[in-house]
């Protein structure tokens, strides 16, 4: 419920607020947000179910559906925390060509692509794995339909699918990350170019909100994607899993508003209307 209210109420004040819709960064966290709010829908309610009934079990096809929006709304996170990162770069490190280059369009093509690229991601992995047979065990040892998970209850021959997911993977984890990791580098050397404390105090501001949920998102998702397929573990994946499925879309909007001068703002303009509208 705070993941859910706490990513709705955001994404609900960006787009309420023509001001802060307008400023790319909020246009990506109104967009984090959202994809947040999905990539908890598509697995917490399931995981809670089962803990709480004596019959854990999901269809064939609900698996493949859970599978497939939870490939797509946790890739899209991983895309638009890298767009946020170039809005970042260029803000501090390009300040005059800024309104020129984050254009309004601009920022639709990087959501779109994000959106885009992710559920053809999910769609190709979907199919790869409604292919394959299970015939022995259907009991999958995880908290929710994974790929990892299901290649190792299936009977089929899974080592093409598995060597795709280590090569995919690093292209579509580490790109993104490569990305971040290139635009920090560049605003770290101009931050440190600032003569004044209080500038680099305030760049850095900036900054730490995305800092926190990229080390997070990225810490928990490497050590479940980047390792060798023989050296899986249910136990362990599982407990990575939930920092990266539950736990980040918990914390992302305390650590956006709780510091964040033009959220607050936002969300008292909001409760100004409410109130006026009450008293009529």
């Amino acid at each position: 419920m705070l993941s859910l209210l706490g990513n709705l109420l955001i994404f609900l004040l960006i787009h309420f607020d023509d001001h802060l819709l307008h400023i790319p960064m909020y246009f990506f966290l109104s967009h984090l947000s959202l994809a947040d709010t999905f990539f908890v829908s598509t697995t917490v309610p399931k995981i809670l179910s089962n803990l709480m009934s004596q019959t854990k079990t999901i269809s064939y096809r609900g698996c493949l559906a859970q599978m497939y929006f939870f490939l797509t709304f946790g890739n899209t996170d991983n895309f638009l925390l890298a767009c946020m990162a170039y809005d970042h770069y260029v803000a501090i490190c390009h300040p005059l060509h800024y309104t020129t280059v984050m254009s309004h369009k601009f920022c639709l093509f990087l959501v779109s692509g994000s959106w885009v690229l992710s559920s053809l991601h999910s769609l190709l992995y979907t199919l790869l794995i409604s292919h394959l047979s299970f015939c022995t065990s259907w009991e999958i040892p995880y908290l929710f339909c994974d790929i990892y998970p299901l290649l190792e209850i299936s009977c089929s021959d899974t080592r093409l699918i598995k060597i795709l997911a280590q090569m995919e993977g690093v292209v579509d984890i580490l790109g993104p990350f490569a990305l971040i990791v290139t635009s920090y580098a560049y605003i770290f050397y101009s931050v440190m170019k600032v003569p004044m404390a209080v500038g680099q105090r305030k760049a850095f501001s900036t900054c730490g909100s995305h800092l926190a949920i990229v080390v997070l998102f990225y810490g928990a998702i490497s050590c479940l994607c980047f390792q060798p397929a023989s050296a899986y573990s249910a136990q362990k994946g599982t407990f990575i899993s939930l920092l990266y499925a539950v736990l980040t879309p918990v914390l992302n909007p305390f650590i956006y508003s709780l510091r964040n001068h033009d959220i607050k703002a936002s969300m008292a303009r909001l409760l100004g209307k409410f109130r006026g509208v009450l008293r009529k």
